[in-house]
């Protein structure tokens, strides 16, 4: 690491000597603004019905969620010399995450979401700050290496790294890792290039569905795209999940949850269903437990509220996951 760059203020309290899932990806806070218009004028003064300032980014939200279900999590990453990323870094150390391979830049601010839900949808505005700066030199290949399983999310936010991330997949597969891919958007809605170079290398794709259908540019999305990785698993909301594999296909329906906040909802997903995959659950399995995850999530706002209640937490699983099954 050249000078510029220092650990200070992000090291865990404590060291996962071998974890069971090294994460690469970004970190940044969320800002979300609930009841405003879907139409913002301008020059007017437009007042939201309530705030939340939690943990964000895609790679975040996975990585704090999945430590709190019980797996060994190291992240790496890049966050700016202040608070926005101190702030993020404690919230993953008390989750438990191992961020001693988090990377503190002497310049360049923490990135930042501002997210407004809207009564269906969400606008989404990122300031990608550090997570564009973050290359390969970042990363220790040798410590990512001990892990069982490598993921990387938010694949089009890497700018520096982009040019590595298949050889840093194919390496990752040579030390016998297995690998997951969560592509979130694209905010050049380009979808092509790094995605179909990382491919070759990747076990488990994941992914929503209109993602799904940006990645194929093709009507029969899933069978396009299923040919390509050994699974494919695609996120429907309230409609479940479905898991696409050596030409079957899993369907898992979602729980009946009230919803306070879909944020995170899909980053939980994959909380829940890496947490069985790295422990050779039944496939159907993993797709019910990130279904299960993913309810918890939507049911306080932001992304990681519902986790971090460790009594909240445990009662909904208890009460929804018995004997390996999501029970209604």
């Amino acid at each position: 690491m050249d000078s510029a760059k220092t650990m200070d203020g992000c090291a865990s309290e404590r060291s996962i000597e071998k974890p069971d899932i090294t994460i690469v990806g970004e970190i940044n806070p969320d800002l979300i603004l609930y009841g405003l218009p879907r139409d913002l004028p301008e020059e007017r003064e437009i007042l939201a019905s309530d705030f939340t300032l939690t943990l964000g980014s895609s790679s975040a939200i996975l990585a704090h969620n999945l430590a709190l279900l019980g797996s060994g999590v190291s992240f790496s990453s890049r966050i700016g010399p202040d608070v926005l990323g101190k702030m993020c870094c404690q919230m993953l150390k008390r989750a438990g995450v191992e961020l001693s391979h988090v990377v503190r830049s002497k310049s360049g601010n923490t990135g930042v979401t501002f997210i407004l839900p809207l009564t269906s949808t969400r606008r989404i505005l990122t300031y990608p700050g550090a997570m564009f700066e973050m290359g390969i030199e970042d990363l220790n290949i040798e410590y990512l290496g001990t892990a069982k399983h490598f993921h990387l999310s938010s694949l089009f936010l890497h700018r520096k790294l982009s040019p590595d991330i298949p050889g840093l997949f194919k390496e990752m597969k040579r030390r016998g890792l297995t690998t997951s891919l969560d592509t979130n958007d694209d905010p050049e809605n380009k979808w092509g290039d790094v995605l179909e170079n990382v491919l070759p290398w990747v076990d488990v794709l994941l992914c929503t569905e209109e993602e799904l259908a940006k990645i194929a540019k093709v009507k029969a999305a899933a069978e396009h795209v299923s040919a390509k990785v050994p699974l494919l698993v695609v996120k429907r909301g309230a409609r479940g999940a479905s898991a696409y594999t050596e030409g079957r296909r899993i369907d898992v329906s979602s729980l009946e949850v009230g919803v306070t906040d879909s944020v995170g909802a899909g980053d939980s997903f994959d909380a829940g269903f890496l947490h069985q995959w790295v422990r050779h659950a039944p496939l159907e399995t993993c797709v019910a437990y990130g279904n299960l995850a993913g309810a918890l999530s939507v049911t306080r706002s932001g992304g990681i509220e519902a986790f971090a209640d460790s009594a909240y937490r445990k009662s909904f699983f208890e009460r929804y996951w018995q004997q390996g099954k999501l029970v209604p």
